[in-house]
């Protein structure tokens, strides 16, 4: 399908209006009346409004053929074939109206009266004619995240090869239509409903907001940072797709088609750091009965795949831009300072502890077996931290000088895409995860990839808490999920002195080759060209 149009500037007010129905003659889209040749004198005073209603009825025949089409298809040639014929003969109307001579007299005067009197009827059939569709489709609630997914499920995503696949709205696949929302229902989203309607002929009583809104759809939540970081993803790479234009005026947030109210604190500095401005979250509480009365919104762009159909050099792009707008925003250069290890090169070992579930049995003991390692390689730094007691910027710092990052498997580990490209992840699991933790336990593995970054593989414990069922009884996972990691002193050293080998050659290598890896790969906070 062909890209939407990528003009989407930020008008210079930022409001909530509604549509004004006493100029319904002047904007409605409808059938044009009966008797299309309407005929006024060359020279009569009437002449201009003879002009404005032919140009008006031309404007609708097209609109109210397009509302006859559905959704999810475009104008068959035959349709724009019968389109042509009839502006044909509208425009033969309009010839004939200029060049004939004054022989009605006040005839002239009715008949426009007339025409606006049926414009402004079939204006209000217009408003009338929008079909409001639940959010939530219950007919895909087995499988939420096929296809067209169960949130918006009669509208097809935009979608080039490798690109993120989307929806925006007005655009060609909709017609020129705006996308309308109704209902804020935190607890069914199929309460929640959603319509499209022409700018010109808003719902009755619906609310007009302008500028760009991002709509999200995400199937987990925005208060984890790996689930929200997912879900803001392909809003960055459709920014970038269109040449950074100015960033969102709100955000509207669905999970199953329920309204959410914020993100999670990290993923709220991610989203401003990237977008230059604080996420403004859309609950609509200022809108007038907002249960039932519709919101529009004059430009919005919708996900609901999130990363899905995204290449890997598309993922990384979208990944270098929000690395290096999270450094810039926590006043961070893109290249850090030249280490104290030979040729001013330094490795950073962080150990990156967590609390609680899948935390480590024994701290020290694992931070010790790293330390040993650490030192016995010039250069390198060993940095042990907890993930909990920093704040945003303060990640955002000790990730830019790691390189090698040493994590239980947990939402921490999200940071890593905020590592320089070509960093190392080494991630530890409590026992059982293999067996019964399903795909999801992958996911680490996943952003490391999709980000640049070398996952060196896991460590399973096989030791933990007793399970009175099988090994393979899923009853055994609500035991095993919030276990602690043991640690295995012989295993843990080789593996630090092959990661720690294999971080010295590449950095040594790309040293000699005055390859600066940080400065290149940052992505210098640029966007690809609009096309």
């Amino acid at each position: 399908m062909a890209k939407a149009p990528p003009d989407l500037g930020r008008p210079i007010a930022r409001s909530v209006v509604r549509p004004s129905h006493s100029s319904a003659a002047a904007t409605a889209k409808a059938d044009p009346p009966t008797t299309a040749s309407t005929t006024c004198n060359h020279y009569s005073p009437r002449m201009s409004v003879c002009l404005l209603s032919t140009c008006v009825i031309l404007f609708i025949v097209f609109n109210i053929q397009n509302l006859r089409i559905p959704p999810s298809s475009l104008p068959s040639t035959a349709a724009v074939e019968s389109l042509s014929i009839r502006w044909q003969k509208l425009v033969n109307s309009t010839a004939a109206c200029l060049g004939k001579p004054d022989d009605h007299g006040d005839e002239e005067g009715d008949r426009v009266i007339e025409d606006k009197v049926q414009l402004e009827d079939l204006t209000e059939r217009l408003r009338q004619s929008v079909t409001f569709l639940p959010l939530k489709d219950l007919r895909y609630a087995d499988k939420p995240l096929d296809g067209h997914t169960w949130f918006m499920s009669s509208m097809y995503d935009a979608h080039e090869d490798g690109e993120v696949q989307y929806q925006q709205f007005p655009s060609g696949s909709s017609l020129g239509r705006v996308l309308c929302l109704k209902g804020r229902d935190n607890h069914d989203g199929s309460w929640n409903s959603y319509g499209l309607a022409w700018p010109d002929a808003l719902p009755n009583n619906a609310t007009y907001m302008p500028g760009l809104t991002f709509v999200s759809y995400n199937h987990y939540d925005y208060g984890n940072i790996w689930h929200g970081l997912s879900a803001v993803l392909p809003f960055v790479a459709w920014h970038q797709m269109n040449g950074c234009q100015p960033g969102p005026d709100r955000w509207v947030l669905y999970h199953w088609g329920e309204i959410r109210a914020k993100m999670g604190p990290w993923l709220t500095n991610v989203t401003q750091a990237t977008f230059d401005r604080p996420p403004s979250i859309e609950v609509f509480d200022g809108v007038e009965d907002a249960e039932s009365a519709p919101v529009c919104f004059e430009k919005a762009v919708v996900m609901r795949h999130n990363e899905g159909g995204m290449s890997s050099q598309r993922r990384m792009e979208a990944y270098d831009l929000m690395r290096c707008k999270a450094r810039a925003y926590c006043g961070l250069g893109p290249a850090r300072d030249a280490g104290s290890g030979p040729g001013g090169m330094d490795i950073g070992l962080t150990v990156f502890m967590r609390t609680g579930p899948r935390s480590f049995r024994n701290e020290t003991a694992v931070v010790g077996i790293f330390q040993r390692e650490c030192a016995k390689v010039e250069g390198c730094r060993l940095m042990v931290a907890h993930s909990n007691n920093l704040t945003f910027c303060e990640q955002v710092k000790l990730m830019s000088l790691t390189d090698i990052l040493v994590s239980p498997h947990g939402a921490q580990l999200t940071n890593m895409f905020l590592m320089d490209r070509n960093s190392s992840v080494m991630e530890f699991f409590p026992k059982g995860w293999l067996r019964l933790a399903g795909v999801g336990q992958y996911v680490y593995h996943w952003i490391a990839s999709w980000s640049g970054m070398r996952h060196m593989g896991a460590w399973r414990d096989p030791d933990g808490d007793h399970c009175p069922y099988p090994d393979e009884d899923r009853r055994c996972m609500n035991i095993y999920k919030s276990g602690l990691i043991g640690y295995n002193e012989t295993h843990f050293a080789i593996w630090a002195r092959t990661t720690l080998a294999q971080v010295k050659a590449r950095k040594t290598y790309e040293a000699l080759q005055k390859n600066n890896v940080v400065g290149s790969s940052s992505g210098q906070c640029t966007c690809r060209p609009t096309e």
